[in-house]
């Protein structure tokens, strides 16, 4: 047991260090969102009426919760596009030989972009107070909590999309292709009420919904309107942690069968 913790924290300590050493990548994961955010938030900000929001709720504001998805999103992917790299250097075959489980090695990656996107959501939480979100001690630490479930499961799921891909450019392909839907139909971007009905149940059915709900469900702590349509908080974390506990499996599955490719 002690073998198998110092060999995920060595590789959740690597993706820490690259991180530092690769300052455009904190340009990247931030830079992009926030640009976004005011482009989008403030052109939509005279048109755009949130359905089912408080009266008082701006786009920009309603958008505020999508852009942290968004920024561990983007985490999710710069962390997890190395796993192509690292084979294409070498790298990844000599740490497949080391005694350790497969499990084991896609768990140090899958924290190490966890901590990153946790880390980078962290900051953007300050800009709450310019948007009107008065968040407490108890609604950070809430959506704190939020988040880190949220980029295990899309750090998960981008370490099952890396581990089967052999080149850069199809990484970057199918993760345009699979994960900017799913955010845009995550209620990051415009709400399910009102939505007609096969979009709607496109995001009944996509799991980041429930993550972004249970984190506007912290942010808003003790306020009911604003909260009023969206999931329950208990149902939201359970679907949310269940969809990271399968992408999670799914990706140690998919190392073991690649390890022996």
């Amino acid at each position: 047991m002690t073998h198998a913790l110092r060999a995920a924290l060595t590789l959740w300590h690597r993706e820490i260090v690259r991180f530092l050493r690769q300052p455009s990548r904190v340009v990247g994961a931030l830079g992009q969102p926030l640009v976004f955010w005011l482009l989008l938030g403030g052109g939509l900000a005279a048109s755009f009426r949130p359905a089912g929001s408080a009266p008082e709720t701006g786009y920009i504001e309603y958008f505020y919760p999508g852009i942290i998805a968004l920024i561990v999103l983007f985490t999710a992917i710069f962390a997890t596009i190395s796993i192509v790299e690292d084979r294409r250097a070498g790298f990844l075959q000599g740490v497949l030989v080391a005694p350790v489980s497969r499990a084991v090695i896609v768990l140090g990656q899958a924290l190490g972009g966890t901590t990153l996107a946790v880390l980078q959501a962290a900051l953007f939480l300050l800009l709450a107070p310019l948007v009107g979100i008065h968040l407490t001690a108890g609604g950070v630490l809430a959506a704190l909590g939020v988040i880190t479930l949220i980029a295990f499961a899309l750090t998960s799921l981008g370490l099952l999309i890396a581990w089967r891909m052999s080149s850069t450019q199809g990484f970057h392909a199918i993760m345009n292709l699979l994960l900017i839907p799913i955010w845009l139909l995550s209620g990051a971007f415009f709400p399910a009420t009102g939505a007609p009905g096969w979009l709607g149940w496109a995001m009944a059915l996509n799991p980041l919904s429930y993550g972004v709900a249970a984190l506007r469900r912290t942010l808003y702590l003790g306020d009911s309107a604003t909260t009023a349509t969206l999931p329950p908080l208990g149902w939201s974390l359970c679907i949310i942690a269940a969809f990271g506990a399968a992408t999670f499996v799914a990706a140690w599955r998919t190392a073991e069968r690649r390890a022996t490719q």
